[in-house]
């Protein structure tokens, strides 16, 4: 392949002169795989970490979209100065994509991410405001924040998880007159958290006497604390300035979730298969995940390496069926790999945790029906009575309308009765609670135009074949043998 077509692929410009000094260090790189051995290539990009240019702004981002390539998949191109790894997957993840490939290579002062993306239902992406959208929410670093919640109040919650829990969180609201807006909660390892959007049901305005807060939080914080968790239960205000899953992957790790045994055993026992290794010759601990595929998976991967200040310096991400393969090249923010055992161990034990915490286990119940005042209440009271579990639930309003879903277990962990969630459903409104399966975005459409990276699971031996084998992915260089 010729320096111009990797130029023209890679959607690099010469027409600013400041940028051709840095696009042509890259295609150095590139020209250096497809020509050299490993070690001139690592003597290269060693270079590179060195000779880019001041000049390249921080805030200055170049996205390609890229629709002809593969056959079924959309690929997006970031090529970036500094890495922007997590926000670029929180964009994708806003936009229920599925990441079915990604390569990812970050060191030094050179940055790239490809990203194979489809639709909930395997799809490629063929609306071109959603591609517009992602184009231009990454080139202008408009990401990285919550939606913004305008007039209403923001409740944070953690606790020990029990049967009915929600159910006394959502009255305590009610009593209180709160209307609940928005609300995110997820369940793992006998803890709950949960972010809560309120407003006043009467004036319809956030809620800010801070005696009527301190009441509230007070009451809930009695709930959360039930019978044996007098010290770990939290309630606070919260300011909502962070993406809402970020800060709910913030509280479960703040927690230790991971540390922590379940009190309710689910029957899906599916923990991903995490190994940890250092490569010393270039001091990086390698981290590869073997686990079922799902959206947002590499979401809730890279949060965990962000909150334990790992940096990801290069990764590939490759699915096939409802299978995931994972590798990623971390150090820590000082540039050291992983130094013990016991660290290696807290790593896996933390990915795992992460991995688990939006596992979706349970029936899927949706509730679609005219929103009021105590509707949540009287919901996840009658799985109460019914002796169901809420592992997780994603409430939302639009105008007067609730969208909600619920993940339900019975009382052990195990699957419901269909028997039970029919009555539920009769006691709830046929037409207004349905059953749904979750949807079909495995691989329907699997990926033909690349070859797999294979069960893998062994370390690389240089970063030089990780980055050849990066670039042939990308479609950059003929071969990486």
């Amino acid at each position: 392949m010729q320096v111009a077509e990797i130029h023209e692929q890679m959607g690099l410009r010469r027409e600013v002169a400041d940028d051709v000094v840095v696009n042509v260090e890259y295609l150095e790189v590139f020209e250096a795989v497809e020509g050299g051995g490993e070690g001139e290539i690592e003597d290269i990009v060693g270079e590179v970490e060195y000779a880019l240019p001041d000049c390249f702004p921080s805030t200055s981002c170049r996205v390609m979209i890229d629709n002809a390539a593969c056959s079924a998949t959309t690929r997006v191109m970031i090529d970036r100065k500094h890495g922007i790894l997590l926000e670029a997957v929180q964009v994708l993840m806003d936009l229920n994509l599925s990441i079915k490939k990604a390569y990812i290579s970050s060191d030094g002062r050179w940055f790239m991410d490809v990203f194979h993306v489809t639709d909930l239902n395997g799809n490629k992406l063929t609306d071109e405001s959603i591609l517009s959208y992602i184009e231009q929410t990454l080139e202008t670093a408009h990401y990285g924040g919550s939606k913004i919640f305008q007039g209403l109040t923001a409740l944070e919650l953690t606790g020990t998880d029990r049967v009915g829990l929600l159910s006394e969180v959502f009255a305590v609201l009610s009593n209180f007159r709160c209307n609940v807006v928005e609300s995110k909660v997820w369940t793992h390892n006998g803890r709950i958290a949960s972010l809560i959007y309120l407003k006043d049901n009467e004036s319809g305005s956030p809620i800010i006497d801070p005696k009527k807060l301190d009441i509230i939080e007070a009451t809930l914080r009695n709930v959360l604390k039930g019978d044996n968790d007098i010290r770990s239960a939290k309630t606070s205000v919260s300011l909502a300035v962070t993406h809402t899953e970020r800060r709910l992957h913030q509280m479960m790790f703040a927690d230790r979730d991971y540390e922590r045994k379940p009190i309710i055993k689910t029957c899906e026992d599916d923990s991903a298969d995490v190994s940890v290794q250092n490569y010393l010759q270039r001091d990086y601990s390698v981290v590869n995940i073997h686990c079922k595929d799902r959206i947002n998976l590499l979401f809730d991967v890279v949060c965990t390496f962000t909150d334990m200040q790992y940096v990801v310096f290069h990764a590939t991400v490759d699915t096939s069926g409802d299978r995931a393969s994972l590798e990623f090249f971390i150090k820590h923010m000082d540039g050291t790999p992983i130094s013990s055992e016991a660290e290696k161990q807290r790593v896996i034990l933390c990915l795992q945790a992460a991995i688990e915490r939006r596992a979706s286990q349970g029936v899927r119940l949706e509730l679609c029906t005219t929103d009021r005042l105590g509707l949540l209440a009287d919901v996840t009271r009658t799985f109460r009575e019914n002796a169901l579990n809420v592992t997780r639930a994603e409430i939302s309003t639009t105008t007067d309308t609730a969208l909600n879903v619920f993940y339900v277990t019975d009382a052990t962990g195990n699957q419901a009765d269909p028997k039970i969630i029919e009555s539920v459903r009769q006691n709830i409104g046929l037409s207004s609670l349905k059953v749904k399966e979750l949807p079909m975005i495995y691989h329907q459409k699997a990926e033909r135009d690349e070859p797999s990276t294979g069960p893998g699971g062994a370390m690389l031996l240089s970063l030089g074949s990780l980055v050849k084998r990066n670039l042939y992915n990308l479609g950059l260089i003929k071969s990486y043998s």
